[in-house]
């Protein structure tokens, strides 16, 4: 016997109602973590403060000087050779890392996995002055090898070493973190495929190629969209850096730091805000080539 219209309309209702309860309080933490952060951010960049006639409204002249801006140029390009390096690096590691523990023939896998993921709870700021103190040529540990075997090492807080000793950093910090989420998504896959791969007689190589990689295409996708929002927005390590070396970390090293530098030293808060808007479009779009190159390529194969 079916049941009555206003019975349904209410077991409808009160799913609908569980829902929304459910979805209010991600709502909430997006609006006042997110969403007005990025509203206020933009009505800022649209006004200017002058000396004379106060904070005025300039429409998108600070955007329109953003993008003919050579200093903001240079460091958007520098962290976009650091991505195009970095990354592709980060990401192999990790991937070695995920299935050497994944193959089951890596002893002390347990140990292996703690200790290559240990480097990530160590605080950014930590690990950037850990490492500083290190590359010192007159201190630390460079300098110690360097007296050690008679020779001098190449100065690595220098301006030609700066950006790969910083991509030294971020890539020991984050590859134990990407490679967890590419083991969770070879732990994921079902024994059931390996089994058929056994009875068909594929070693170990030819699984990893034939199961194991396709099926962390997702994992990997994640991991670079990560790694993208990570490179564009990089500027813990510098700024900690360039207080050890400040002769190779200008202000405008990072889009990140140009922005934290124009708001806090040059008082520009307005133009700020719109480098960092410009910084968050460049991000997104970035992160959407990724995701549609990635897309392109599964539909080819």
């Amino acid at each position: 016997m079916p049941l009555p219209g206003h019975v349904v309309k209410r077991g409808a209702l009160r799913r609908n109602l569980t829902g929304h309860a459910f979805f209010f309080p991600f709502l909430v933490v997006f609006v006042i973590g997110v969403a007005a952060p990025l509203a206020y951010a933009f009505r800022l960049s649209l006004y200017e403060d002058r000396m004379i006639g106060g904070t005025v409204f300039v429409g998108f002249d600070n955007y329109s000087k953003a993008l003919s801006d050579h200093l903001f140029s240079a460091g958007l390009a520098r962290v976009a050779l650091f991505f195009a390096i970095q990354v592709p690096l980060m990401l192999t590691l990790s991937l070695l890392a995920a299935l050497a523990i994944d193959s089951g023939r890596l002893r002390g896998a347990s140990l292996f996995r703690v200790g290559i993921f240990v480097p990530y709870a160590v605080p950014g700021v930590v690990a950037a002055l850990m490492w500083g103190y290190m590359y010192g040529n007159r201190f630390g540990l460079s300098a110690e090898l360097g007296d050690l075997f008679g020779t001098e090492l190449p100065n690595l807080l220098g301006p030609d070493w700066m950006l790969a000793s910083i991509g030294n950093v971020v890539t020991w910090s984050y590859v134990g973190y990407n490679m967890m989420i590419l083991y969770a998504a070879l732990r994921a896959i079902p024994e059931e495929l390996y089994e058929a791969a056994e009875m068909d007689g594929a070693g170990a190589f030819r699984t990893a190629w034939s199961i194991k990689l396709p099926a962390l295409k997702p994992a990997l996708l994640l991991a670079t969209t990560f790694s993208v929002i990570g490179s564009f927005q990089l500027f813990n390590e510098p700024s900690i850096l360039s207080a050890l070396a400040p002769a190779s970390v200008p202000t405008n090293y990072t889009p990140n730091l140009y922005a934290y530098n124009l708001a806090f030293s040059g008082r520009q808060f307005n133009y700020s805000a719109a480098i960092a808007v410009v910084l968050g479009v460049v991000t997104v779009f970035v992160a959407y080539l990724v995701q549609l190159a990635t897309a392109r390529r599964e539909r080819m194969q």
